[in-house]
């Protein structure tokens, strides 16, 4: 089937992704990523060195030991190589302004500014760019560190430990404001999150940045850096750790997720103006779907009634038929009942359709947590760009939820074949009930100009925004009933 919208139900109108960039396991740019996907190579290894600050046999599970407040695992998908490739000059902040920060803040502004590169904006004024991305808000390595010194002063000097920058208590939120001042970005600029939906929350709030008309262009991706233990220990203590070390998506023995760290960062322009100003277009956004379960049978229980209208909102603001998408990188973290849950969802949205690939980058890299659907999307923007189906490693078993179904695992890769442009959707769930969905087309210049053309039938344009007046207040707050009582 086509994957042409009809004018008359396009609601979404389409944005470009002019640059990219992203720091994960095994693959410090983008050419790297997809050729470690491609060659399905696993990128997961153990702990590096000293990163946990605590001997193993007092940090992992012993046998027939308990699993409280140890982990069962010391595997992760850990970046390596990264100081080699950032240059601290060159930004608005010195790197003495940049001395003392922990590396999630230089992950950040790293893969923001080769985004920002690869679009080729140097020299354009940055006054209406923004940047919206994930930051996972759990305290990273150096907020430990902070946290050690304040409560157990004498013995952090007693092993000679250095002084903490204190800029550090700050790692949720103030990544975001050093990213502005180092860029110079005049738009909106904070970091959110929304656990593992994270990153696809920020493009699509970044998409809605640039319909209405608040920015001209914007950043949007996602860093987690968090302590590895604290991520570790935690993933144990909720049942949701893989117990072996692996991470095997859509894997009929798979028996839970492996922890991995990275970021990454998409440029955005309306379709429009990527056009007009002769943009190096590596992508099309057709739609992007949001949604939240609300409360349900546990934080970590999936919803496929909330996955699917995630899916759902996507496809109808596009106006087009899920049936025409070819491949699907999904959320897919390795666990038996979430990988279930998403089969059971996109079978209710893709139904009719006779042959839909899926993937998932968590099979290299493990669960990005923040990172994840930005990653996914760089992996589906650059396998387009390469007409090649991307595989999936460790499916030699496939989940037995995925019989019956038009959806195919694939572990090797093969030509993506394609009527009209190459059409992916990306998805990616965070518990709580976050649930996020972003369909990806690929760039051809005719089609894009006649999206162009149908967006602008539609009336999809940025519109002025008239102050809005408060006129009355309400709340219902814990016990209160009353603005009053709040």
């Amino acid at each position: 089937m086509s994957s042409g919208a009809n004018e008359t139900t396009m609601r979404f109108s389409p944005i470009a992704i002019v640059g990219q960039a992203c720091v994960l396991p095994g693959a410090l740019d983008p050419k790297e990523l997809i050729e470690a996907v491609l060659e399905g190579r696993d990128l997961l290894g153990t702990a590096p060195a000293g990163r946990w600050d605590l001997a193993p046999e007092r940090a992992l599970v012993t046998a027939g030991g308990s699993s409280a407040d140890r982990a069962y695992s010391d595997r992760g998908g850990y970046v390596a190589g990264f100081d080699s490739r950032f240059d601290a000059s060159g930004f608005a902040l010195s790197p003495a302004d940049l001395a003392g920060l922990d590396p999630l803040f230089l992950w950040v502004l790293h893969t923001a500014r080769e985004a920002l590169r690869g679009a080729n904006v140097a020299g354009e004024t940055q006054a209406r760019t923004g940047a919206i991305f994930g930051n996972l808000s759990f305290p990273s390595d150096s907020l430990s560190r902070y946290a050690e010194q304040q409560h157990f002063p004498e013995l952090t000097a007693a092993v000679g430990r250095a002084p903490v920058d204190p800029r550090n208590r700050f790692m949720s939120g103030l990544p975001a404001q050093v990213l502005a001042q180092a860029l110079t970005l005049g738009g909106d600029c904070f970091a959110l999150d929304a656990a593992c939906a994270s990153s696809l929350y920020a493009i699509k709030l970044a998409c809605d940045a640039l319909h209405d008309g608040r920015a001209d262009r914007m950043l949007a991706g996602a860093v987690n850096r968090a302590d590895d233990l604290f991520i570790h220990v935690g993933f144990t203590a909720l049942g949701a750790q893989s117990p072996t070390g692996r991470s095997r998506p859509f894997h009929a023995e798979a028996d839970g997720l492996v922890p991995g760290e990275g970021a990454g960062f998409v440029v955005l322009e309306r379709l429009e103006d990527a056009l007009a100003n002769g943009r190096n277009i590596l992508g099309v956004i057709r739609g992007a779907g949001l949604s939240n379960d609300g409360r349900g049978r546990g934080m970590l229980a999936p919803s496929a009634e909330g996955q699917v209208r995630a899916m759902r909102t996507a496809y109808e603001g596009a106006g087009i038929d899920p049936r025409s998408v070819q491949y699907v990188e999904c959320h897919a973290t390795g666990t038996k009942v979430g990988d279930a849950t998403e089969i059971a969802s996109m079978s209710e949205v893709f139904a009719g359709a006779t042959q839909v690939r899926l993937g998932s980058l968590k099979a290299n890299t493990g669960h990005l947590i923040t990172v994840a659907g930005v990653a996914g999307v760089i992996k589906v923007v650059e396998a387009m760009r390469r007409g090649e189906l991307p595989p999936t490693p460790h499916v030699d078993k496939p989940h037995p939820a995925l019989a019956g179904t038009p959806f195919r695992v694939l572990p090797r890769r093969e030509p993506w074949h394609a009527e009209g442009p190459r059409l992916a959707g990306v998805s990616a769930f965070g518990f709580g009930g976050n649930n996020a969905h972003v369909i990806v087309e690929e760039y051809r210049p005719a089609h894009a100009q006649a999206l162009v053309a149908q967006a602008r039938a539609a009336a999809l344009v940025p519109t002025q925004r008239e102050p809005l007046a408060l006129v009355a207040l309400g709340a219902r707050v814990g016990d209160g009933h009353s603005v009053a009582d709040l």
